[in-house]
């Protein structure tokens, strides 16, 4: 989901908020929860956007 405002107006995104939804075993969970940690480090959108776009993600896992 995105944020927008007006600036001069002109929208802009100020901010990002992706919830990520995991179906894995019980047995992933530190795993994922690990990733999830420093996943954006290593994203190119993420790297590109940071400093000007104000991104946030939430992690929701169910256990199958």
């Amino acid at each position: 989901m995105g944020e927008v405002e007006k600036e001069e107006g002109v929208l802009v995104i100020r901010r990002i908020r992706v919830t990520y939804h995991l179906k894995t075993a019980v047995d992933n969970e530190e795993a994922v929860r690990r990733v999830h940690e420093f996943h954006a480090d290593k994203c190119p959108v993420y790297k590109t956007i940071q400093g000007c776009v104000d991104v946030k993600t939430e992690l929701e896992i169910e256990f199958v």
